[in-house]
């Protein structure tokens, strides 16, 4: 019974980093306020559909909030090196808070405002940009240099969860009330997080640093530019995700292929249920020393697991082959973020985990893009099964033609001196 437990342990999901205070509080807050976040995400793009009756806005929305994510995530990383990260956290998240106030506040008072709601999405959109690369940049912190990937996993897993949960609850709140319920669910469940953020000790920067301008961000593209290692990490992320991306192709795939439009909604929700069933069998990722061969690995996993599902014509084979997809897209991003976090240093850590934002946050719309205009030149099958495999190919061919990222093993970067955490 032992040897069995002590099995279970070496797969499972590794909780070793909730037993630091500080990060404990601050992973279960952004767990809860995932979840209105989601909230939020669903309600307002219903919202706008209902007031213009056409997708175009729905679209719009999204544009509006990708344009302060490319430049104030860029800004706010520079912001992160150079101001205490605990105060920028705390007026960033709270400016995100407010706006959702807003969005509340349009519905109670039946405005409902077009350009409010654009205005307030934009402005919300820039605040997450600020806030997630200095959250980021706090992790490295908060815990010694080995628990930085196991954290990593909790988080993306969580995260993962609320993506399968959120949509879900925002649903229900939807049908039984309206857009004001979902708007203060978010509210509520974010001020855990505003509470988490207030108690974490002063983290200013440990080092001399630049004031922050746009000076500062060009430094930190050019820090990258210079490290082989962190260009192709970021590298392999837009390629997987502008070439693999399949989720734009999810409603035309429901309808012709498995015959009924609801189906859907299993597409989208498989690849989020593969990343938490990977995180919570995810113990082994926190000792695996050469982390650039596994994070190409995941990668190519990835690509491979989206050409075989768009081969599937029926349901529960695609969602199987996504949710495999998933559990590898989890395990790359951990890799990813770990490699950014360890393999920087501290004074570079704001601004690399403000391009990290910008990557993940913009290369799965610029995989929308692709696909949609893919499955015009080749069809949905071609589009499909091409980009997953175009992927898995260019990957390998990268990786091989630049060996820095394939050399690359976990070391213990920072120091002692550079905890925070009591």
């Amino acid at each position: 019974m032992v040897r069995v437990l002590d099995r279970v342990r070496h797969v499972a999901l590794d909780v070793r980093p909730l037993s630091v205070a500080p990060y404990r509080r601050l992973w279960a807050a952004e767990a809860v306020s995932s979840i209105g976040v989601q909230l939020t995400a669903v309600a307002v793009s219903v919202q706008v559909y209902d007031i213009t009756g056409r997708s175009f806005w729905v679209g719009v929305l999204g544009a509006v909030g990708l344009v302060p994510l490319v430049l104030l995530g860029l800004f706010g990383g520079a912001l992160a090196d150079a101001l205490d990260r605990r105060k920028l956290v705390l007026v960033s998240a709270t400016c995100g808070w407010l706006c959702t106030i807003g969005l509340l506040l349009n519905d109670l008072t039946g405005l409902d405002s077009l350009p409010l709601l654009l205005l307030l999405v934009a402005v919300q959109s820039g605040a997450f940009a600020v806030s997630q690369p200095t959250l980021g940049a706090i992790i490295p912190r908060l815990l010694p240099p080995d628990l930085v990937p196991s954290a990593n996993t909790l988080a993306f897993t969580t995260f993962n969860l609320s993506s399968v949960t959120g949509p879900l609850l925002a649903s229900l709140l939807l049908s039984v009330g309206s857009y004001r319920l979902a708007y203060a669910g978010d509210a509520l469940l974010f001020t855990v997080m505003l509470y988490a953020v207030v108690r974490l000790p002063a983290i200013p920067p440990a080092h001399d640093v630049a004031s922050p301008g746009w000076r500062s961000v060009v430094e930190g593209l050019r820090f990258i530019a210079t490290r082989p290692v962190l260009l192709l990490s970021f590298g392999v992320d837009i390629i997987a995700m502008v070439l693999a991306m399949p989720r734009a192709m999810f409603p035309q795939a429901a309808h012709d292929w498995f015959g009924a439009q609801q189906d859907a909604g299993w597409l989208y929700a498989s690849i989020a249920l593969g990343a938490v069933l990977g995180g919570l069998s995810s113990g082994w990722i926190g000792r695996v020393r050469r982390q650039g061969v596994a994070l190409v690995t995941a990668v190519v996993c990835w690509g491979l697991a989206v050409a075989a599902a768009g081969l599937a014509r029926q349901l529960w084979v695609a969602v199987l082959l996504l949710a495999v997809a998933g559990s590898a897209d989890l395990v790359s991003a951990v890799y990813r973020q770990t490699i950014l976090q360890v393999y920087a240093p501290d004074e570079m850590r704001g601004r690399m985990q403000g391009v990290f934002t910008v990557v993940v946050a913009g290369g799965p719309r610029l995989g929308d893009l692709r696909a949609g205009a893919s499955v015009g030149l080749v069809g949905l099958g071609g589009a499909w099964v091409g980009g997953g495999l175009a992927c898995a190919v260019l990957v390998v061919v990268l990786a091989l033609a630049f060996p820095a990222l394939l050399a690359y093993s976990a070391v213990a970067r920072g120091s002692a001196s550079d905890s925070v955490a009591e």
